[in-house]
Parts: structure tokens; C-alpha cells; sequence
């Protein structure tokens, strides 16, 4: 008995160690806002934008991650465990950015599209301010039609 308990106090051990790891094996997809081209990682299942972008310590000015829903609605993130400062863009299905909203890290602030969109493209802070990119910009690429 007391080895299968050590076997299943090191398994949640090993099971919370893993969960607090960033996810970085995700298919990419490239988007462009006007000239500008990001390189977004895309979180599709529940778990996949569950985890997001927790845990991660650094990401490059060019990189980000696309969250898409399966069907339009009211989105709203938090960051809880995010360690980077983060700019989340609710963006409809034809590429239109309804609206940005700035993130703090480590906190459980409600950030929500401000209409129903499937998609949300989160960046490091101020990505969007430095290019001039508001609501109203059109991003283009795969996942917009």
C-alpha cells in the first residue's frame, strides 16, 4: 500500500510539474496586419486555450498565439499564470479587429470582446500601439474568409 501511494504522490507530481510547462508544439498559422507579418501559434481545443500562453518567460516581437472558437460569442481572457504582458485583439471572422484590451500579468481581470468573435490574437503588449494597428484594421490570412 504505501508504495502505491508514493506511486500516486509522484505521479500528481510529475502531473502539476507538467501542466505549469508552456505549450510550444502548436501548428502555426501567418498573419498579416498590412505589411506587418505575425508568426501565431493557434489554440483549438478547450485545452489547448486553456492553457494559452501560461508559463511562457519570453516570445518573440513577431510571434503570438490565435485562440479560434468554434462558433462566434463573447470572449473574455484573464491572465492568470501569464507571465507576459500581453495585448488580446477579438477579431471577427472576416479579420476585423472589434476591439484590443490590454492584459496584466498574473492577474484574473476580465478582458471580453466587445461583440461575438471567434478568434482572439493575443501579442506582446504594445505590438499593436508601435504599428498603428486599432480596431477597425483588417488582419488577413488562413483562418479569416
Amino acid at each position: 500500500m504505501r508504495h502505491l501511494l508514493l506511486g500516486l504522490a509522484l505521479t500528481a507530481t510529475l502531473g502539476s510539474s507538467f501542466a505549469q510547462e508552456p505549450q510550444t508544439d502548436l501548428p502555426h498559422v501567418r498573419l498579416s496586419a498590412g505589411m506587418h507579418q505575425i508568426d501565431a501559434q493557434v489554440a483549438q481545443s478547450p485545452d489547448q486555450r486553456e492553457i494559452g500562453l501560461m508559463y511562457r518567460k519570453q516570445m518573440p516581437q513577431h510571434e503570438g498565439m490565435l485562440f479560434a472558437f468554434e462558433q462566434p460569442g463573447v470572449q473574455c481572457f484573464w491572465m492568470k499564470n501569464t507571465i507576459l504582458p500581453l495585448t488580446a485583439a477579438f477579431i471577427a471572422d472576416d479579420g476585423e479587429i472589434v476591439n484590443l484590451a490590454d492584459m496584466k500579468p498574473q492577474t484574473i481581470d476580465s478582458h471580453c470582446s466587445t461583440r461575438p468573435v471567434r478568434f482572439v490574437l493575443e501579442m506582446n503588449q504594445g505590438w499593436f500601439t508601435k504599428r498603428g494597428i486599432r480596431a477597425g484594421t483588417k488582419l488577413t490570412g488562413e483562418p479569416f474568409h
